[in-house]
């Protein structure tokens, strides 16, 4: 899943990192044809995640994963991937 609503979250000097699959297939064409197509059909689901979790329309995801990409936390936080930038993190009573 991408997280529950409300509880998708990084500290300030965290990057997000996004990318679409990837992988790299040797054999038989016809093998490197099933691969290709299965990396495919992952890239179609993952985007539609991306979609259903962020809000984002289909065009913006697929241009945010088109390679490597890293966000700060705002920017994560604008394009609907994280909901809160935590300023520090919470110290266990006793710590």
């Amino acid at each position: 899943t991408a997280g529950a609503a409300d509880m998708r979250a990084c500290l300030p000097n965290s990057r997000i990192m996004v990318h679409q699959p990837s992988g790299g297939y040797q054999g038989q064409v016809t093998d490197i044809m099933i691969h290709a197509q299965e990396a495919m059909d992952l890239k179609r689901r993952l985007n539609e995640i991306y979609v259903k979790h962020s809000g984002l329309d289909i065009k913006k995801v697929e241009e945010l994963l088109e390679r490597d990409r890293f966000i700060s936390p705002e920017e994560g936080k604008s394009l609907g991937l994280i909901d809160t930038i935590y300023e520090k993190r919470a110290v266990p009573d006793g710590a």
